[in-house]
């Protein structure tokens, strides 16, 4: 043998010898790479089980290995106390040399955004029972006044059997340390970081809450719902848009859409999420009717066609709309999005979903109808989307008052509404019960605010607006149709003011041009 061919053996031999960690732990093959480390699978020689070991590294700009790994240490350790069955369990951490290495529970299982990249979407009852495992985890972590912070499809584990698994607690809160980071770095995945991180805020429940919201988005749509060209795009997308479902409705539309309201305390808590996630997962059934060209009819009225984030709003409904029972489509216009049919979490569980803090922009609700503060009134929703009248207290709305927006000045502008409660899909299903003044006006003002603060209000408009809600009174919600053909009267009306009580001119609203 040369002296060539031996020093080649010995590189190979040497290569071959297996890197052990802490003098237990075996490295036996690399299982993945991401943005804060290598995944390996690992022999625990003690025990004798397979184990995967995540080797952190420190981030780029970093000076202080030490401080690295003292966050590490504490924050995963606490991590690591937590007991779900959909939490991945942490075994040991050990800082050796430069390095930190967190030993894990093996889970041998795609992660969400693998099988959504190989499958693409999944079924909604598939993605709601997903999303319910995710927020036990949350819960867990919460409760232990933990927040994971990079909750995203990377993080998520979908086994064969439908278990679900979410690993990384504790990472994103060791390396978000300004000694480590340099500045202006973001930690975390900016696609589905929330509003208020991007905002310079800290991190709460409520921000993992949105980090989910926008992962079922993707599972469900098999897109991302802010994700642009760029970095700066993205977050602008997250701070300024509201996207909308296309397959998903109901209980799981309300539940996704409702942990993406921009405000953290609006919204929606774990506790409402799991109950909307629980409704949804029991629908396996579910499928929403395709016409021709790939569009649901059940989430888009006019023939299909998804709703224009531009422009007025299409034509929702006249005052008695004629939608046979069995066959009511969900309601949506110009820019309304199922986040707004915020209406299971509040009607279905009994309880409001809105509990938002004084919004200054928003106007006193009103009711119409018999007994109500408006009196009679009647929208014709064919043409026009302004009103020459004030509303409120005393006043009525006729079809008079209804004028073009760009040739008339006006005094409130419809941008927005929805039919919040009525029939089940189910024929001669019995009407829904009056849920009462406090969760009526809680649902109608949370579809009112984020349509209102979503790109449907024009920006450089909306300092000079305020918003106003306007909803059934109890006689009108309870009124009979007029023919056995009909849906009750229940539509509740999402309209801009002036904010000092003048008159407007022109569309408020963003236009197509």
């Amino acid at each position: 043998m040369t002296d060539e061919q031996l020093r080649q053996t010995q590189t190979t031999q040497a290569t071959a010898v297996p890197r052990v960690i802490a003098g237990r732990y075996r490295l036996l093959s690399e299982l993945g790479r991401g943005g804060m480390g290598v995944v390996h699978r690992a022999e625990d020689t003690v025990i004798g089980r397979h184990v995967a070991i995540k080797e952190l590294r420190l981030p780029d700009g970093a000076e202080d290995a030490g401080v690295f790994q003292e966050r590490v240490l504490r924050e995963v350790r606490t991590g690591g106390k937590l007991n779900d069955p959909a939490v991945v369990t942490v075994y040991d951490v050990i800082a050796e040399g430069d390095s930190t290495f967190i030993v894990m529970e093996l889970v041998e299982a795609p992660t969400l955004s693998d099988v959504i990249r190989t499958q693409g979407p999944l079924p909604p009852h598939h993605v709601a029972a997903i999303g319910d495992q995710v927020l036990s985890a949350l819960q867990a972590a919460h409760s232990a006044g933990i927040v994971h912070r990079d909750v995203k499809p990377g993080n998520i584990m979908v086994a064969a059997n439908g278990r679900v698994k979410l690993t990384d607690f504790g990472i994103a809160q060791a390396v978000d340390d300004p000694r480590l980071t340099t500045s202006g770095m973001l930690v975390g995945s900016p696609a589905f970081m929330a509003p208020e991180r991007v905002a310079g805020r800290e991190a709460l429940p409520a921000s993992d809450l949105w980090s989910l919201g926008a992962s079922l988005f993707f599972a469900v749509e098999g897109s991302l719902p802010f994700e642009r060209s760029t970095t700066a795009a993205t977050l602008h997308a997250i701070m300024h848009e509201v996207p909308f479902l296309t397959h998903a409705q109901g209980p799981l539309a309300s539940a996704i859409m409702g942990m993406l309201i921009s405000t953290p305390e609006a919204r929606i808590t774990a506790e409402q999420a799991r109950g909307l996630l629980g409704m949804a997962a029991q629908q396996p059934g579910y499928a929403p009717s395709t016409p021709p060209g790939g569009q649901h009819t059940a989430l888009y009225p006019n023939g299909g066609q998804p709703p224009t984030m531009m422009g007025p709003p299409t034509a929702f409904a006249h005052q008695q709309p004629p939608v046979r029972k069995g066959k009511r489509k969900a309601l949506l216009i110009g820019g309304a999005v199922a986040a707004v049919a915020l209406l299971a979490g509040g009607f279905f569980l009994g309880k409001p979903v809105w509990s938002p803090s004084v919004d200054e922009a928003m106007a006193t609700t009103l009711t119409y109808g018999e007994g109500g503060d408006m009196g009679s009134y009647y929208f014709d929703g064919s043409s026009y989307w302004c009103v020459n009248t004030p509303l409120g207290a005393g006043r009525s709305i006729s079809s008079q008052n209804w004028v073009d927006c760009e040739e008339e000045q006006h005094d409130a502008q419809l941008y927005e509404g929805s039919y919040p409660v009525g029939l089940s899909d189910e024929e001669g299903a019995e009407l829904a019960d009056y849920p009462g003044p406090e969760r009526l006006n809680a649902f109608a003002e949370a579809k009112c605010s984020v349509a209102f603060y979503s790109n449907r209000i024009r920006p450089e408009y909306r300092p000079a607006l305020k918003y106003q809600a306007v909803v059934p009174s109890k006689a009108e919600w309870e009124k009979a149709p007029e023919d056995s053909t009909s849906d009750p009267v229940r539509y509740i009306y999402c309209f801009v003011v002036s904010a000092n009580g003048g008159r407007l001119d022109g569309y408020q609203t963003n236009q197509v041009n």
